[in-house]
C-alpha cells in the first residue's frame, strides 16, 4: 500500500505534469460516451469501468479537488475527491491494466480529449512513488545502465554479430554480405532489438540493396515510454541519438517496434529541444521507398498462404505509417486480406502501453485482444503480419489461446523470404 507520503509525491507529480495539453484532457470532456465503442476494453466486456472517459474521470475527480472552485469547498457537488492510499493504488492498477494507450478514443472524440495522456499521468505519478511494475522499471533501467557503461557488453556482443554474419552470408549464398558495427560516415545506423530475428532479416534486405549501413550496438525498446518517466526516457533516446552523432551518419533506422519509433521519430526532437542532424525514420518506411524506387526484385509466390496485417497503433494510428505496409505486402504476398477496421482506426492488439511484459496481466490482456482475434479469424488468413514486436508477441499469445490457426510474422521476415525465394529459384533455374 502506498503511504501518505507516497500520496504526497504523488500530488506533487501531477501538479508537474499539468500543461496546457493535460489541463485541456481533464477539463472538456462531455461524457458523451462515444469514446466507449471505440475502446477494445470494452468491445470485449461492456461495463462501465472499460469506458475511456469513466477511466480518465477518476484522476478528474481528483484534480478538480484542488483546481476547481466548487471541488474545494462542495466537493460533493461536482464530484471531487482527495487522493489517499486506497485510490491510488486503484489508479495505478486501472492505468497499467487496463489502457495500452493506443489513442483510438482520442480519435474517435468529438473533443479529441487525450485519454491516454491522462493515463500516462497516472503512470507517472505511479513511477515516482515507487508503485511502477518492477519488470518495466528494471528493464528501463538496464537499457540505462548499458549506455553509461557500454565497453562491459560490447565485446559479447560483437562476437554475438560475428556468428550472426556468418548466418548471413549462409542464408544469401553471398560470402560478401556484411553486418558492420560502429561504422564511421555510414549512412544509415539501424537500430534493433533484443534478438537475431530484428537483425538477420533487415540485414537481408540492407545487403540485397546496397546500402551503406551500419548497426547500433543499442536496442531501439525504450520501456522509460511505459512508464511515464521523460527523464528515463531521454537518457535511453540519448544513448543512440549520441551514437548517431558520433558515427556522423545521415538516417537513423528504427526496426519494427510502434513505441521505439514514436519514441525516436516523434517524442525525441521535443524531449531535447532539438533538430538532429540526421533523419529517423521506421524500417517499415525505409523498405517500402526500396520498393518504390526498384531497388528490390521480389517473388510474391515465397509467401503463397493468405496474408492478412495488424497495425501497429503507434505507427498506424499515431505516426501515420499505414500507407507503406501495404505497398510492402502487395509486392511480396500473393493474397493479401485486410481486417476490417484497419489503418489508423484499427483495434489495438491488446498488448501496448507494455502489457504484454506483466506476466501478471495475462489475463486481462487475453480477454482485451478479443476483438483483435475476432478480426483474424474473419480474415481466414494464415499468416498475421505485423510491424511491432509488442503486438507480434501479443498477437502469438492470442493465436494460441482463441486456437487461430495463423502464423505471426513481421513485414521483413516476409520481405527478407521473397528475396531468398528469388535467389533459390534463380540458382536452380541456371
Amino acid at each position: 500500500m502506498a503511504n501518505n507520503g507516497s500520496v504526497q509525491k504523488a500530488l506533487e507529480i501531477l501538479e508537474k505534469q499539468l500543461n496546457q495539453p493535460l489541463k485541456t484532457a481533464l477539463e472538456v470532456c462531455a461524457r458523451c460516451g462515444i469514446c466507449a465503442e471505440a475502446c477494445h476494453y470494452y468491445v470485449a466486456e461492456p461495463k462501465v469501468e472499460h469506458v475511456p472517459a469513466y477511466r480518465a474521470e477518476q484522476l478528474r475527480k481528483i484534480y478538480r479537488k484542488k483546481h476547481n472552485f466548487f471541488g474545494k469547498y462542495v466537493s460533493w457537488l461536482v464530484d471531487a475527491e482527495e487522493l489517499d492510499d486506497e485510490k491510488f493504488n486503484k489508479l495505478v492498477e486501472m492505468a497499467f491494466s487496463e489502457c495500452t494507450l493506443c489513442r483510438r478514443c482520442t480519435f474517435n472524440c468529438p473533443l479529441g480529449v487525450d485519454t491516454p495522456l491522462v493515463m500516462r499521468t497516472i503512470r507517472a505519478m505511479a513511477t515516482a512513488t515507487g508503485k511502477a511494475p518492477e519488470i518495466l522499471v528494471m528493464l528501463a533501467d538496464s537499457a540505462i545502465a548499458k549506455g553509461e557503461n557500454p565497453e562491459i557488453f560490447k565485446e559479447m556482443f560483437l562476437q554475438q554479430i560475428s556468428q550472426l554474419e556468418k548466418e548471413l552470408q549462409e542464408l544469401t549464398g553471398n560470402p560478401e554480405a556484411k553486418i558492420p558495427v560502429e561504422k564511421k560516415g555510414a549512412r544509415v545506423l539501424y537500430v534493433g532489438l533484443a534478438g537475431a530475428h530484428t537483425i538477420i532479416p533487415p540485414a537481408i534486405i540492407f545487403n540485397e540493396v546496397g546500402e551503406d549501413w551500419t548497426l547500433s550496438i543499442y536496442e531501439a525498446a525504450n520501456y522509460g515510454v511505459f512508464l511515464g518517466d521523460v527523464e528515463r526516457a531521454k537518457k535511453i533516446a540519448k544513448r543512440i541519438i549520441d551514437e548517431a552523432k558520433r558515427l556522423k551518419v545521415q538516417e537513423v533506422v528504427v526496426a519494427e517496434c510502434g513505441h521505439a519509433c514514436a519514441a525516436l521519430v516523434w517524442d525525441a526532437p521535443n524531449w531535447f529541444a532539438e533538430k538532429f542532424p540526421f533523419r529517423i525514420r521506421s524500417v517499415v518506411e525505409v523498405v517500402a521507398e526500396y520498393i518504390q524506387k526498384g531497388k528490390l526484385t521480389l517473388d510474391p509466390k515465397a509467401n503463397s498462404e493468405p496474408v492478412t496485417y495488424h497495425d501497429s497503433c503507434n505507427l498506424a494510428r499515431t505516426g501515420g505509417i499505414f500507407r507503406e505496409p501495404r505497398i510492402i505486402l502487395k509486392a511480396v504476398v500473393k493474397d493479401f486480406r485486410e481486417m476490417n477496421p484497419n489503418g489508423i482506426e484499427n483495434y489495438c492488439c491488446g498488448g501496448g502501453g507494455g502489457l504484454v511484459a506483466l506476466p501478471e496481466y495475462y489475463e486481462k490482456r487475453m480477454r482485451a485482444g478479443k476483438p483483435k482475434a475476432e478480426q483474424i479469424k474473419r480474415t481466414g488468413a494464415k499468416i498475421v503480419a505485423a510491424a511491432c514486436e509488442n503486438c507480434k508477441l501479443q498477437l502469438g499469445d492470442l493465436n494460441n489461446y482463441y486456437n487461430l490457426g495463423v502464423e505471426v510474422k513481421g513485414l521483413v521476415d516476409l520481405v527478407a523470404n521473397a528475396i531468398l525465394y528469388r535467389k533459390k529459384a534463380y540458382a536452380s533455374s541456371n
